[in-house]
């Protein structure tokens, strides 16, 4: 891209496939980044959250550290420690709400038992003791609950 400054001609190096935000910040080879900065991950284990700052810098992937040409497409963001905030505390909702997701995903719906891991339900569609007649384990799920004929 050529732009016309005064009576000469300047060249830009443009990238077209790069985004405003992955345009303006620095990047960094797998572990290579500075003191201060981390990732999203890293900043949960310090018990903190980024805290609406944007990223200042990107971190390629392992993979891409032995090749400098490749188009890294694993970039982790990094974030300023001194600016992050600490954690919001878990509430009573939030609990509740979780585990109403996980229930979802780890309830067989044919048998209604809770298991203690998440099942394949978008390939499957229920457990493998109902799909095709694997045994359980019985210390792997907790049994339904129990249906009453009582009147209150």
């Amino acid at each position: 891209m050529s732009v016309k400054s005064g009576s000469e001609t300047v060249v830009v190096d443009v990238d077209p496939y790069a985004t405003a935000l992955t345009a303006t910040i620095e990047t960094f080879d797998w572990q290579a980044s500075p003191n201060g900065l981390a990732t999203r991950r890293q900043l949960r284990a310090l018990g903190l959250r980024p805290g609406g700052q944007d990223p200042v810098a990107q971190l390629r992937c392992r993979a891409c550290r032995a090749k400098p040409a490749r188009a890294c497409t694993r970039m982790a963001y990094l974030y300023r420690i001194d600016l992050a905030l600490p954690v919001r505390p878990m509430t009573l909702a939030k609990e509740a709400a979780l585990d109403r997701a996980m229930a979802k995903r780890s309830t067989c719906p044919k048998c209604r038992r809770r298991f203690h891991f998440c099942l394949p339900l978008r390939t499957i569609g229920s457990c493998l003791e109902c799909h095709d007649g694997t045994p359980a384990d019985p210390t792997s799920y907790t049994a339904p609950p129990a249906a009453h004929d009582l009147a209150a």
